[in-house]
């Protein structure tokens, strides 16, 4: 079969596509022919070997690749033989997905509800999981005020209109205007461009004020200046990444000082809870089943092409959800 093999760390030409043995199911598993396979920005950092750690010690050559979508072909030791044949989403144990076949832990499967298409049903997965997260973390009650950084991203699209939802008043922060269109598209009321000057003066203007929660996934100046737009005394900023390649710096005092709170988000804590996961999968995908939320692809990449989805993501020019198709 064919698959995207990482021999090297380094730029997105290390990712080569390369003829490869099938997996076969082991106990507890099943393989599944990939229709689709989600793109996360987590492996780009991989693949360069800045975060090579998320490997858990594996040895390169490694096939990159988490979420993926397709059909059960085969099922391994103590699993249904009836799964054959379902359409399912699944999560490899971290490495395998970018290729024409994965095996998985049958335990991962969630089925796709009738009605929503394979990739639509990738693209809401994991982020979607954490879109939920994120606002139970956050406690984000009707009549919030809150602004998402990245409002365009592959969580941002998914967040932006769960909070829409849940009443929230949303400021949807992004940079340029076919991001701004987007977002402006999937319902917000707000929308601010964050590589403008002045750009904290919007959002100002938009709400009234300030705001109570800012969903931050860029960190760096502009997850510091996001920080000075939160409501003293009761404002909280949830940090789920640094897209900008620097953390977010709050010094105890300024936090003290102003009565906030900043907390950090990991997707990990979701997935280590099984049940909780499949939860907040099922509650995402039945919606957009439902059509009451819309999955953003921004990119579609066949196999060969996956370097050009790496250096996409990597440029922060990507809109919504990458996929990789074999």
């Amino acid at each position: 079969m064919r698959a995207v093999v990482l021999r090297e760390f380094g730029p997105p030409a290390r990712l080569t596509l390369e003829e490869v043995p099938e997996p076969r199911p082991g106990a507890g598993q099943v393989t599944v022919r990939v229709a689709a396979v989600g793109v996360q920005f987590l492996e780009t950092q991989v693949r360069s070997g800045v975060m090579r750690g998320a490997l858990g010690g594996k040895d390169l050559p490694v096939v990159l690749g988490k979420e993926i979508v397709g059909e059960v072909a085969e099922v391994g030791a103590g699993c249904d033989p009836a799964l054959v044949g379902t359409q399912v989403l699944a999560s490899t144990s971290g490495t395998g997905g970018y290729a024409e076949m994965a095996a998985v832990p049958a335990d991962s499967l969630i089925p796709i509800p009738a009605g929503l298409g394979l990739h639509d049903a990738v693209a809401l997965y994991r982020y979607g999981a954490t879109a939920q997260g994120l606002i139970r973390a956050a406690r984000v009650a009707p009549g919030d005020r809150v602004l998402v950084l990245a409002a365009a991203g592959a969580v941002g699209t998914v967040l932006v209109q769960l909070l829409t939802r849940a009443g929230a008043t949303v400021v949807g922060a992004a940079r340029g205007e076919h991001k701004l269109d987007l977002v402006t598209r999937l319902g917000v009321g707000h929308v601010v461009d964050y590589s403008l000057p002045g750009w904290t003066d919007r959002v100002r203007e938009a709400v009234g004020g300030s705001v109570e929660v800012v969903f931050d996934h860029i960190g760096g100046t502009l997850g510091q200046e996001a920080l000075g737009l939160l409501t003293p005394g009761s404002g909280r900023q949830v940090v789920f990444g640094f897209s900008s390649g620097a953390p977010l710096e709050a010094a105890p005092m300024q936090l003290m000082g102003r009565g906030l709170t900043v907390s950090g988000f990991s997707a990990g804590l979701i997935w280590s809870r099984p049940a909780f996961a499949r939860e907040l999968v099922t509650e995402v995908l039945d919606l957009a089943a439902a059509g009451r939320l819309t999955p953003v692809i921004g990119q579609r990449f066949p196999l060969e092409k996956a370097a050009d989805a790496h250096a996409a993501v990597e440029a922060r020019d990507t809109l919504g959800k990458t996929l990789l198709i074999p």
